[in-house]
């Protein structure tokens, strides 16, 4: 086991600053999660590009806002800017349900704690740090900024509001996964020198400014007040702002907000290999820093000994910001990469064996792309594989198998586990390649035989196939049809292993009666569901945007949405239809439906 010492994380107190020797610092960073100095967390992961430049970096976690702001003083004025990020998640979905109940507990915070980060702290932080220093550039990153840097739909406060831009007062946002542009911020700022202001031509960058230069390849959304007037227009701009955050070469994109223009330029064409690797091989301890001690982050214990071995998502699911925020084209790590963290991991002091995922925000995406890369450079369509798989998407799960097996053979490893999301209707594509579909049958088998601790999860949505196709979900045919594949091997290899289905209810199209055949169907298939939850309305989807509006963003056509709370309970109740205390209810809301043969099904004609 490597021993390390406080030097080996990066600063957070003067005295750990004094520790390594210096006077300065270049630049300090506000995050509103807990420092763990791991790949997984944004924080660590720019505080070590940043590092790795050569620059002097230090955290500051989960500053106290509401005291005498020593927090935010403790460190003094950087030589370049101030970086903040709310955390790994949006601020209020960490912090409040789906019926805007205050959340019990906080996975990224010591011990759970649920009051340690305020509502929108890249807003909070920003507005403190230009009090105390109005003359310091500060830069925006993370989730929250990402997902709001334009005008987008707050559940919370249940009103649009203009980019965070706006809000916070910031001088500078990088959206998407930010380690290129920060380093290329750097750069320039450190050739301007001086009181230079900040660049405003950096890629996957979004700035406010009263002095835009047009250009006719601008894409000109209708401007916030426009949309403030007719949801319709913001409805129209979200077609164009996904669209440009999936494509190979997109444009820029402007917004009139006020007196002032929100530029959000094109994002960055994806990492390399090297590139992705040289990020994930930075020298973290991959421990929460030792101010820690004795305390428990939740976050961290769910993925200490996990291994994300891939970034983008090509699925385009209508709820999801993962393409809006890493993009739909996939970028892969080396096997060597992938084998250095394993082996770091199994340093770790309580490794048993076990290693709890080798996934990323797709479980079996790894290598997968365009065959012909020139037609991806034209595309924008937002999934590769809705409504049906592209031709020109590769499908081969041969790479992904090298991993698993060359993983497997490491002296020390026991088990890998597979805890990232199965695409089965990738597993169930017939490729036009019999080499393809041979390791696709060969990949399913050793994935359910070798790679399941015992429950499979996977996310069918729902059961409805015009729900699912808002939602941009296969068929609950494939579900149904990869069920029986996975039983049959489980006969086959004498398991016990169960499928564990996720469904979301109040989805935008979705009617109380699709929740109620959502319940028979699950119940002939002898489900009684665990994984449910209800359709939280999250900044820069198609799925917000089409609750909030009323309209789907590439039709305009009318899209209903359960809103209110009575609608919202009486479709989550179908969930629940097996247990006691739920029947008297359900049946009552079906014969004012007059769906009699439905309370026949779920509940037999005696009763």
């Amino acid at each position: 086991m490597k021993e390390y010492r406080l030097t080996d994380w990066l600063p957070t107190t003067k005295k750990e600053v004094e520790l390594r020797g210096w006077e300065e610092l270049d630049i300090i960073l506000f995050s509103g999660d807990a420092y763990v100095d791991h790949p997984s967390f944004g924080a660590a992961v720019i505080g070590r590009i940043l590092e790795a430049e050569g620059l002097r970096v230090a955290i500051v976690p989960q500053p106290n806002w509401r005291d005498d702001l020593r927090d935010f003083k403790k460190l003094g004025r950087p030589r370049l800017f101030f970086g903040i990020s709310a955390g790994c998640m949006d601020s209020m979905v960490n912090k409040y349900t789906a019926n805007k109940r205050l959340r019990s507990d906080d996975a990224y915070t010591p011990d759970g704690r649920p009051d340690m980060r305020p509502e929108y702290p890249s807003i909070v932080y920003t507005q403190i740090l230009k009090r105390l220093y109005p003359d310091v550039p500060v830069v925006l990153g993370g989730i929250e900024a990402s997902m709001r840097r334009l005008t987008h739909y707050d559940y919370w406060q249940d009103r649009l509001r203009p980019s965070i831009l706006v809000d916070s007062g910031a001088d500078l946002l990088i959206y998407g996964m930010g380690e290129k542009p920060i380093v290329e911020l750097v750069r320039q700022m450190e050739q301007a020198g001086g009181n230079a202001p900040l660049p405003t031509d950096i890629p996957q960058t979004a700035y406010l400014t009263t002095d835009v230069m047009p250009d006719e390849q601008d894409i000109r959304l209708h401007s916030h007040e426009e949309c403030l007037k007719e949801k319709k227009k913001q409805a129209a701009n979200f077609r164009h702002i996904e669209e440009e955050s999936n494509k190979y070469c997109a444009c820029r994109i402007v917004q009139q907000t006020g007196s002032a223009t929100v530029v959000v330029n094109p994002p960055y064409p994806p990492l390399t290999e090297a590139e992705l690797d040289h990020s994930f091989d930075l020298p973290y301890t991959r421990l929460p820093h030792p101010k820690y001690k004795g305390k428990r982050i939740p976050a961290y214990d769910m993925i200490k000994f996990s291994v994300n071995i891939h970034r983008g998502c090509f699925g385009g699911c209508a709820f999801c910001t993962i393409s809006a925020h890493q993009g739909k084209f996939i970028v892969s790590r080396s096997k060597e990469s992938i084998l250095r963290e394993v082996k770091a991991i199994m340093e770790l002091p309580d490794f048993k064996g076990y290693l709890s995922d080798l996934g990323g925000p797709s479980a079996n995406m790894y290598r997968m792309g365009g065959k012909n890369v020139e037609l991806c450079r034209k595309c924008k369509r937002p999934s590769c594989i809705h409504p049906k798989v592209c031709p020109n998407l590769s499908t081969d799960h041969r790479p992904l198998l090298d991993i698993y097996r060359a993983v497997d053979a490491l002296p020390g490893i026991k088990k890998s586990f597979i805890g990232s999301g199965v695409r089965y209707d990738l597993l169930l594509h017939s490729s036009p390649d019999a080499d393809t579909n041979r390791s696709t049958r060969e990949y399913t088998r050793e994935l359910i035989t070798r790679h399941v601790s015992g429950r499979l999860k996977v996310a069918p949505e729902h059961t409805s196939d015009r729900v699912l196709d808002i939602m941009r979900k296969p068929s609950f045919r494939q579900f149904q049809e990869f069920k029986q594949l996975f039983d049959r091997i489980n006969r086959e290899e004498n398991l016990h292993q169960q499928l564990i289905p996720y469904f979301i209810s109040s989805h935008p199209g979705c009617k109380e009666e699709d929740m109620a055949e959502l319940a028979v169907i699950t119940k002939q298939l002898d489900f009684h569901l665990e994984q449910v939850q209800d359709f939280t309305p999250t900044p820069m989807t198609v799925s917000t945007e089409a609750w909030y509006t009323g309209y789907h963003p590439y039709t305009l056509a009318p899209v209903f949405s359960a809103k209110t709370q009575r609608e919202k309970l009486a479709q989550r109740q179908f969930f629940f239809w097996y247990k006691p205390e739920e029947r008297r209810n359900i049946i009552n809301e079906l014969r004012r439906l007059g769906r009699q043969d439905l309370i026949d099904k779920l509940y037999g004609k005696r009763r």
